[in-house]
């Protein structure tokens, strides 16, 4: 089992994952043309034919993440996603991966801010036997003190390889709970380590059982299938599941950021410095989400790859940085953030790197984006969505992740065309809304002996 954000950073399409975030229909001229239906018991179904090869990958995403733990108990979802490994009433514990390996299929799952997902990858022939655990396991988890025990043995592990034992990862969360004042946002997917410990068996099997529940899951099956082949097995395994009373999403909001903010940590262990800055954005779904797109773009120009802005100034020009590039993701619920970052070269202070990098935001924000770079961004964009249909995975992934996230299918489809329709001042209006400094965290990670 893996992290969202780990899992996602190893997948080659990820960066057209995150900015996409009536039966048999079909959009025109989309990037997938899924089909869907939905079953009786509110359970959406989408299917993204790719007759290739005789394989399918199946996805069951729930409506949860962390974002969804309640007050005090950070990490549950992702505790619970660990235990979804777990027995059924049907089948012994481990079960599960163990049958999907007999019949040579591969598996996973991974927790999110804002929903939890499994997948497993079969051929044609093993769909039915992975629709029927999975669905076994959505209403019929068995969990006992001893599961719940050495999982989080597991899960504290996992917590000190991936963020304790990694300086770079310890910033990351304490940069992050500083840019989200009171969104829960600001707690990391697997929880903080004190609130790990304390959950128990019951309050667990509560989240499951208020959460995992047909109307609020969605079922992705990409690959050698079609809707008019899904739907009887679909009603047979999933339909006969009854819609249950899940909570509403209802989550703390984030104030207005009035004041810069610094983070710095210092550490023994760290042999490259590096910098960043991290800015409150908003997103699809939350903020001023008429800027989503333009930052999509802006992010491209600014800092994404070797003919970026940030990465020709300071590392091929200056030669002051090894590493230079700008981040933001528009596709979470609530609000998302738009950071740029810079690892210095060797002799080069950090200082020195951060007024570069403030040089080159000063200059965006006087003189905007030019027309042939902003052309050039949105080209690159549009062509990902034309290689994603090639894969197998990313159609799930685009639209699952849409559709969990609170969007539609029509919009993940209208990515190209959306993102080709943004303007150059649009892209210069979303900047000077976002880059501003009362809404900034900045992160310093150093040697334990420099300033």
């Amino acid at each position: 089992m893996t992290l969202g954000h780990k899992l996602s950073r190893a997948m080659g399409l990820i960066a057209f994952v995150l900015a996409l975030g009536g039966a048999g229909s079909a959009a025109d001229g989309g990037v997938f043309n899924p089909q869907t239906f939905t079953l009786a018991n509110g359970m959406q179904v989408v299917v993204v034919p790719n007759h290739r090869v005789p394989v399918v990958n199946h996805m069951v995403w729930y409506k949860v993440g962390s974002a969804d733990d309640p007050p005090g108990k950070s990490g549950i979802a992702h505790f619970l996603e660990h235990l979804m490994f777990k027995g059924t009433k049907t089948l012994a514990s481990g079960e599960f991966s163990r049958r999907v390996a007999r019949n040579g299929g591969r598996e996973n799952a991974f927790t999110s801010t804002d929903y939890t997902g499994y997948f497993q990858t079969v051929a044609l022939d093993r769909l039915e036997l992975v629709m029927g655990m999975e669905a076994d396991r959505m209403t019929n988890l068995v969990l006992t003190e001893e599961d719940v025990r050495t999982e989080r043995l597991v899960i504290l592990e996992e917590r000190r390889q991936r963020t304790d034992n990694d300086p770079a990862a310890i910033l990351s969360e304490h940069v992050n709970a500083a840019l989200y004042v009171n969104h829960p946002y600001r707690n990391p997917v697997i929880g903080w380590e004190h609130e790990i410990e304390g959950l128990d068996r019951q309050s667990i099997l509560s989240f499951y059982r208020q959460r995992y529940a047909p109307n609020n899951a969605i079922l992705v099956v990409s690959g050698d299938i079609t809707a008019d082949r899904l739907r009887p097995l679909a009603e047979k395994h999933y339909g006969a599941i009854p819609s249950a009373r899940t909570p509403p999403r209802t989550r703390p909001q984030e104030p207005p950021h009035r004041a810069a903010r610094a983070v710095v940590l210092k550490d023994a262990r760290v042999r490259q410095p590096s910098w960043s800055r991290s800015y409150l954005a908003p997103s699809y779904s939350a903020g001023a989400t008429e800027h989503a797109y333009p930052l999509q773009v802006l992010a491209q120009v600014l800092g994404g790859g070797a003919t970026s802005r940030l990465y020709r100034s300071l590392v091929v020009e200056s030669k002051l940085a090894s590493s230079a590039g700008a981040y933001y993701g528009a596709g979470r619920l609530g609000p998302s953030a738009f950071s740029v970052y810079a690892s210095p070269l060797p002799g080069i202070g950090v200082d020195v790197l951060q007024k570069a990098v403030e040089e080159q935001l000063e200059r965006l924000l006087k003189d905007g984006i030019g027309g042939d770079e902003v052309e050039r961004a949105k080209s690159r964009m549009r062509s990902r969505a034309i290689y994603a249909r090639d894969s197998l995975r990313a159609g799930g992934r685009v639209l699952g992740s849409a559709l969990a996230a609170g969007r539609s299918i029509e919009d993940a489809e209208a990515w190209p065309e959306r993102i080709g329709a943004v303007t150059v001042g649009e892209i210069n209006a979303a900047a000077r809304a976002v880059l501003r400094d009362a809404g900034s965290v900045t992160g310093r990670l150093l040697p334990q002996d420099q300033s």
